[in-house]
């Protein structure tokens, strides 16, 4: 379980500048050109018919009672004006529409950067993340984003276009009496501003508060067998309640900043209703041209109201760019240089070089360590859990890189090589077996997509899985989900074995490959794994020293340094550390 999430210090980092922020989302919309036009467009149109309006409705007011005239015009200005709201409406619409294709677009492009951006990242940053905390960034910050822009947008374009139209016309009917509006106006903004930061803030916590509680969740989730099997019911309970009612009560200041700014700066409005209609009647307007007045101060003075209404949900939206920003800020993990090398058909040959690795500088793992591994050998690598077995193994892949020596496969320093062809000369089967959703044929042949049929058999029945294949309901096409719950652990565990025997790669990496199934199945898959590992260099990494007799040297580590190496037989001989192991071992199997 991962150390839970300070929320307050979370929540107490700085939001990031928000002008650099909206840049970094206009710089991922740029090439979104024809729904913002058609934004822009719409949005103006829209204001403009319905801007039009009050001036003729105040006409109308003016011409009351002065006769036949009047009533010959009406209907054909009524008709007119009905056809500027329709248009107004229809153009409205169309803004809604284009503002919700651009923030689907962005959001796909978010998307899309996102799931690109975990390819390229260090192993080093998930190892240290919750798959929930990173899931958060994938579903909800990212639809927070698209909420935010797709509302933003519209009130942006909506409020900046039917502002300066307002404007317009107020000045052609009484430039002073427009000062009334425009000067109550800073009042309106300044209410709002007040509000928003502190509803900034609040976002940010709900947030963190988000994440952490995603996190936990799918932790717990996934070891709900675990947290059954250990009683922990309450106690999982317990701290879940306390992330909930943290999202609760972040949750809670946030919404309750957001409903503070409307009425807030309505009521400001509403004052300079007033003042505007105090000054027209002093200024002996009429009383269309009052109408009117009335009308574009509501005009000029709803954008700041409006823009005050989505402001928390805009402050949601950064609040949520500045997450995912974070992760694509990240540094990826060191590219190939220019001068890597591929390589092609590697003997195996393998050679740590004097290796230093630690994951945090004060602790190191592995020290100084060296180890030099004949092409076609079979290594077992044992020792007490935290001895560094499966780091040796990620630092050969490269999921880490070394602090200091080197590791050289057929004399090639690994750090000068291509990841692909370096990726491509290892085949793995792990502790952890992962399949996705699809048929078990395409599990299978994950590793080799064009493998035909007959391979795919051959290979299963390799890992002597082919017989409860068979027994499946359809079976080699029969579909498995994701955590493949049809499918009990040591068939997972079968399956990726398969997968590895039909890539027939020339290094193989068994990181205690046979810890799920049962000790018959174990002892046939040991048989194919010496027929596979035949010709190949191979490293087995055991905790069942039962898994380790047959191979060609065993490396016994402890704390990060070897402490012997020899077949099981010199070893046993020698009665030091492996010896040890292995009687403490059989003692527990008896």
């Amino acid at each position: 379980m991962s150390e839970p999430v300070l929320l307050d210090k979370i929540a107490s980092v700085p939001l990031r500048n928000k002008l650099k922020l909206l840049l970094m989302l206009l710089r991922n919309i740029r090439l979104l050109a024809a729904p913002l036009a058609g934004v822009v467009i719409c949005a103006v149109g829209g204001s403009y018919a319905l801007m039009t309006t009050p001036r003729l409705i105040g006409e109308l007011i003016d011409r009351l009672g002065t006769g036949s005239d009047f009533l010959s015009e009406l209907l054909p200005r009524l008709a007119v004006i009905a056809a500027l709201f329709i248009a107004a409406a229809f153009l409205n619409w169309l803004t809604a529409i284009f503002a919700n294709m651009a923030a689907n677009r962005t959001a796909k492009m978010f998307r899309t950067a996102l799931f690109q951006k975990l390819q390229r990242l260090p192993l080093s940053y998930l190892d240290t993340r919750s798959r929930g905390d990173v899931m958060n960034r994938f579903s909800g910050c990212i639809d927070a984003v698209s909420d935010g822009l797709n509302q933003g947008l519209v009130q942006l374009v909506n409020g900046l276009s039917t502002v300066i139209l307002a404007l317009i016309f107020m000045l052609q009917m009484k430039p002073a009496v427009t000062l009334v509006a425009v000067l109550t106006t800073p009042l309106c903004f300044g209410v709002g501003f007040v509000i928003t930061r502190y509803g900034a803030r609040r976002f940010r916590e709900q947030a963190a508060a988000q994440g952490a509680l995603s996190g936990y969740t799918e932790e717990m989730i996934t070891g709900q067998v675990t947290v059954a099997a250990f009683n922990r019911e309450k106690a999982v309970q317990k701290q879940f309640g306390q992330l909930n009612e943290a999202l609760y009560q972040a949750g809670y200041r946030a919404q309750f900043a957001s409903a503070l700014v409307n009425p807030s700066t309505r009521l400001v409005t509403n004052l300079t209703y007033v003042l505007v209609g105090v000054g027209a009647v002093l200024y002996g307007l009429s009383a269309g041209t009052v109408s009117s007045f009335l009308s574009y101060t509501a005009g000029f003075s709803r954008p700041f109201n409006d823009i005050s209404a989505v402001s928390m949900q805009l402050q949601q939206a950064f609040a949520s760019a500045e997450r995912i920003f974070d992760l694509l800020d990240r540094p990826d993990q060191p590219a190939d240089g220019e001068n890597a090398a591929v390589l092609a058909l590697p003997e195996g040959e393998v050679v740590f070089d004097r290796v230093t690795f630690s994951y945090r500088p004060d602790q190191p793992v592995i020290r100084n360590f060296s180890l030099s591994v004949k092409p076609g050998q079979t290594v077992a690598i044992v020792g007490r859990t935290g001895a560094g077995k499966t780091t040796l193994v990620n630092l050969l892949m490269r999921f880490y890189e070394i602090q200091d020596g080197n590791i050289r496969i057929d004399g090639q320093d690994i750090r000068l090589l291509t990841r692909e062809s370096l990726s491509r000369s290892f085949g793995m089967v792990l502790q952890d077996s992962w399949l996705f959703a699809g048929t078990i044929a395409e599990n299978i042949a994950y590793g080799k997509p064009d493998a035909a049929p007959e391979e795919i058999e051959k290979a299963a029945r390799a890992a002597h899985a082919h017989g409860f294949i068979r027994r499946l309901p359809k079976g080699y096409k029969t579909m498995i989900d994701g955590e493949s719950g049809n499918l009990s652990a040591g068939q997972r565990q079968q399956l990726t074995i398969a997968r590895a025997m039909l890539a027939d790669p020339p290094i193989l990496i068994l990181d205690e490959a046979t810890s799920s199934v049962d000790i018959l199945t174990e002892a046939r898959i040991q048989r194919a794994f010496r027929q596979m590992t035949a010709g190949k260099t191979a490293f087995i990494i055991a905790h069942r020293l039962s898994t380790v007799r047959n191979a060609d040297t065993i490396v016994v580590l402890d704390r990060g340094n070897i402490v012997e190496t020899g077949n099981h037989r010199q070893l046993l001989e020698k009665d030091g550390f492996y010896a040890q192991l292995y009687r403490s071992y059989t003692n527990i199997k008896g």
